[in-house]
């Protein structure tokens, strides 16, 4: 019985030792975990969650030394924070303490959804401004098919918001151009209004003889421009309409089309002419034969130019004869191999100097100029070059192009 007393001795033992091993872990307040979330080297503990004094360490230190926090910096409420010491669910995904401390909160104003930057307002308001610069007006018209006489009528009304082409009146003098493409055999006019942006001309144009089925092929080209009882008349823009789709056979269609500006000629050359010159030192004469035109930019949208060429004697500055050759129709390489023959009035051609001219006709308005070329002594260029050669080599024919500049 002796071995059964002692165990039973270890026994009381040992379960005095676990009870007291219980009681000083009930009085050690230290929690069996430790959870750490780091947030700009803060250390929050789950012991401390219902203490405001403590926050790590001396809180009064720390508050004394920390900076200023910003208004829109990002804020935590430790108050609503859970038992575990974890903050709320957010949209944010849990990260690195270098991930948190490169978030960078988006901050915008009240009432606006999105921040606009500066250069996206300056940009809007440049496009707004070039808009209203390029605005020319307005151009309404009506077309129409007269199936008893065949025939193809077309009334323009009127325009209206035209810019101002004189700027000391600040207004125009405005008339309107038409053609029908592509062949240009028809061309019209409407008479000036004086002194109007909002011009109503109320004129019908009848074209006889163009048959229905051949509408759809047509296109209507309108030119606005301004009189100039002084210089050439200004463009103001124009207005090209393919008639193809337009259905006219229920009667009268209004139409109106903003006026756009002219396209001219993107080309940055204008061309090239061919010239070939013979000086008769015992006649004193000039021969100037115009061969040939290449490479000639078109005039406008309604396509191919109709060219001519104006040749001028210029003596001593002063214009003393003129010629001109034959109209070249819808060719940017016209072929006109056409000789004019100068009397020199005095010896030698140090004084002289001969100027071409090449227009694109226009029946009913001015002709517009494509290039210009001049052969002189005091000529720059290829020009200056062709006339001391033929001053130089008398009686001989020489021929060469030459490119045009602007008229």
């Amino acid at each position: 019985m002796a071995p059964i007393a002692t165990s039973r001795e270890e026994f009381v033992s040992l379960f005095a030792w676990i009870c007291c091993q219980r009681k000083s872990s009930k009085s050690n307040k230290t929690p069996p975990y430790k959870f750490v979330h780091v947030l700009k080297g803060v250390d929050i503990y789950p012991e401390n969650l219902n203490s405001k004094k403590k926050f790590g360490a001396d809180e009064k230190n720390d508050v004394k030394n920390k900076p200023a926090v910003p208004k829109n910096s990002l804020h935590l409420d430790l108050e609503k924070r859970d038992l575990n010491g974890n903050f709320p669910k957010t949209n944010l995904k849990a990260g690195s303490s270098s991930d948190l401390e490169n978030v960078t909160p988006k901050l915008f104003p009240e009432g606006e959804k999105e921040a606009v930057s500066p250069d996206s307002l300056k940009s809007s308001t440049s496009l707004s401004s070039e808009e209203k610069q390029e605005k020319l007006g307005t151009l309404f018209f009506s077309l129409e098919y007269n199936f008893e006489k065949k025939a193809f009528v077309v009334n323009i009304k009127e325009a209206r918001g035209l810019p101002a082409m004189d700027e000391q009146s600040m207004t125009s003098d405005p008339y309107i151009k038409m053609t029908i493409l592509p062949e240009k055999k028809h061309k019209v006019k409407t008479r000036v209004l004086r002194k109007t942006l909002d011009p109503a001309f109320d004129e019908t144009f009848t074209f006889y003889g163009i048959p229905y089925t051949q509408i759809q092929e047509l296109a209507l080209h309108f030119t606005i421009l301004s009189f100039d009882r002084f210089s050439r008349d200004d463009i103001i823009g124009e207005v090209l309409i393919p008639l193809s789709g337009i259905e006219l056979s229920d009667g009268k269609m209004l139409m109106s089309r903003e006026i756009i500006k002219r396209n001219v000629r993107k080309s940055s050359g204008r061309g090239e002419l061919l010239i070939s010159l013979c000086y008769q030192s015992t006649t004193n004469t000039l021969t100037v034969v115009v061969l040939k035109a290449r490479h000639l930019p078109k005039s406008d949208v309604s396509g191919l130019s109709d060219p001519y060429v104006k040749v001028n004697l210029y003596y001593a500055k002063k214009r003393i004869s003129k010629k001109k050759t034959h109209v070249k129709k819808c060719t940017p390489n016209a072929v006109f191999n056409e000789l004019f023959v100068f009397d020199i009035p005095c010896e030698g051609l140090e004084e002289i100097s001969v100027e071409f001219l090449v227009l694109d006709s226009e029946r009913g308005s001015r002709n517009e100029v494509i290039g210009r070329l001049v052969l002189g002594a005091a000529a720059e260029g290829s020009g200056g070059e062709h006339w001391k050669e033929i001053c130089d080599f008398p009686r001989r024919q020489i021929a060469k192009w030459h490119m045009l500049c602007d008229g």
